[in-house]
């Protein structure tokens, strides 16, 4: 009786096949990750919006209903301690309350918009000025904020999301 020897392993035909199957894998698959860190950078920006506009209000009501000066003070009236009238503390630690700066830290530290160059990220302008060089446009008057997204046409629009165009209701950039 002879004895057949059977050779184990794959083919080239078999592995070609393999190779095809994961290629079209990683071509779905892939997509959908280079996204993922741009969405999370919008909802980390919704979620600083939101948590800057509850902070807005605990301003106001420590400060005779007035909404904070952020645009002439900058972030300091709310990274440091502020008296009844909003002046800021001006003492040796300025994050420490005392008996005369009663109110705030509001943050421990300035919010930087992830959805615009880093340089300018924590910069504020007033609402309606949208040109990249700021990260959040803010109505001293009101209280309103909002964040600065990439259009995908170009340029920089106001958003409460990160997703949509406040003025248009367009969408924003998606890469």
């Amino acid at each position: 009786m002879t004895h057949r020897r059977t050779k184990s392993g794959f083919t080239l035909v078999e592995i070609l096949i393999v190779v095809i199957i994961l290629g079209i894998l990683a071509a779905i698959v892939i997509p959908q990750f280079t996204s993922a860190s741009q969405d999370a950078r919008k909802s980390n920006m919704a979620s600083q919006l939101q948590s800057i506009r509850a902070q807005v209000e605990l301003y106001k009501l420590q400060h005779r209903d007035l909404p904070p000066k952020l645009i002439t003070t900058g972030w300091n009236l709310f990274i440091d301690c502020t008296d009844d009238v909003g002046a800021v503390s001006n003492t040796a630690t300025p994050t420490i309350p005392d008996a005369t700066f009663t109110h705030g830290p509001y943050m421990p530290s300035a919010p930087v918009n992830p959805l615009v160059n880093a340089p300018n990220g924590n910069v504020i302008k007033a609402i309606g000025t949208v040109d990249g060089s700021a990260g959040w446009t803010y109505d001293e008057t009101t209280g309103v904020l909002h964040g600065i997204g990439q259009k995908k046409s170009g340029g920089y629009a106001e958003t409460e999301d990160g997703y949509t165009d406040l003025a248009t209701g367009n969408p924003l950039l998606s890469e």
